[in-house]
């Protein structure tokens, strides 16, 4: 793996890029839709591959549980057993694990659990989920973490970054012995929850191990978006510039600005597909709640502004009604709409980097989100 950047902003510390994988190149920043279990949850691939994302998320939690490493050994890995060409970010199943506070015993050395399908008993340690992450044929693979969860105190934090601290070393030594590292790129994670001197410790042990990238995990998780924009800054400003930087689990194009404005280069989140599945729809001028009954005679389209096949063909009255009926397809079309906007989103983004025209950018996408 090896990353460029190709353009910076002159007036935050926002910056353009390339990650270039063996199965393609990921333009940055970027935004990756979450295929949790090989599938988005009312997508087929081919819409997917229609949208154009360069890169998606999977999870190794989901995967290990079902279908198994067994089944995608044989498929030859995820690519294979999905049909899909571009490169697959895993993430590690850590923060799946830790969510699951009543199934799951915390060790030094991992993480016991019981599968929330059947009650199986499983144990990831650090060289267990790369194992996993092998057979799945990731590009991008992710260190095993302690996610502390939020509120939490600073002990318990500081307890948190020692064992992603170990874990990290021991994933690292494994990883550079007995993986092509040209195939698997292997990310660090930074935790620390939203305790300064916390973040810049994990931050620069960790940069002490040459992985190819970061991640800052552990933010937006319920802390105050200053909480969020101050911890993003101090992690940032300890992290090397010639790599790579992943804001794991945001997906609110306001928390994407902050980001992207302190540098970060790659965001991954369920809350675009989730929020359209329940009706809610990002657009050019904010949220629509396609449930409300003003739409009801609306037969105007749900985005002008928006190429999307959705918005080309639909009014928002239509797609109350499928809403409203419980009907499929505005599962499908709500899906649909709302990842093509987070691809439009990063592209204009990107493009506003390349012309010095970013923070002008931000400012109107702020503008439209802040009155929601």
């Amino acid at each position: 793996m090896e990353f460029k950047i190709l353009a910076r902003d002159g007036r935050t510390w926002a910056r353009r890029g390339e990650i270039i994988t063996l199965r393609g190149v990921v333009r940055t920043p970027v935004f990756m839709p979450v295929a949790t279990r090989a599938a988005i949850r009312a997508l087929g691939l081919r819409e997917l591959e229609e949208i154009g994302f360069d890169i998606i998320l999977s999870n190794t939690y989901h995967l290990h549980l079902r279908p198994g490493a067994a089944v995608l050994e044989k498929a030859g890995g995820l690519h294979g057993f999905m049909n899909w060409t571009r490169p697959i970010l895993t993430d590690s199943g850590g923060f799946q694990v830790f969510s699951l506070s009543s199934l799951r015993k915390l060790y030094d050395h991992g993480v016991e659990f019981r599968s929330h399908i059947d009650g199986s008993s499983h144990l990831f340690t650090p060289r267990a989920v790369l194992d996993i992450q092998r057979v799945i044929g990731s590009d991008i693979m992710m260190v095993l973490d302690h996610c502390a969860e939020y509120p939490v105190s600073e002990s318990e934090a500081g307890q948190a970054v020692e064992r992603t601290v170990a874990w990290a070393a021991d994933s690292y030594g494994y990883w550079r012995e007995r993986f092509d590292a040209e195939r698997q790129a292997l990310f660090a994670i930074v935790q620390g929850s939203v305790f300064a001197n916390l973040r810049t410790e994990c931050a620069d042990r960790l940069c002490e191990m040459d992985f190819p990238g970061f991640a800052i995990g552990g933010l937006s998780v319920g802390e105050p978006k200053e909480l969020y924009r101050e911890m993003t800054a101090v992690t940032l400003s300890r992290l090397p510039e010639e790599k790579p930087r992943y804001m794991m689990g945001v997906g609110s194009p306001l928390e994407i600005l902050d980001a992207i404005e302190l540098g970060v280069d790659m965001f991954d989140c369920v809350m675009p597909t989730r929020i359209a599945r329940n009706g809610t729809l990002y657009t050019s001028s904010g949220r629509v709640n396609i449930k409300a009954a003003r739409y009801e005679e609306d037969f105007g389209p749900l985005d002008a502004r928006c190429s999307c096949y959705v918005c080309r063909n639909f009014s928002r009255a239509y797609l109350r009604h499928l809403f409203r009926a419980g009907e499929i397809a505005a599962l499908i079309y709500n899906t649909y709409h709302n990842l093509f906007f987070m691809k439009n989103f990063m592209n204009q983004i990107r493009s506003s980097i390349d012309t010095g025209n970013f923070p002008e950018t931000a400012r109107r996408w702020r503008s439209a989100f802040e009155a929601d």
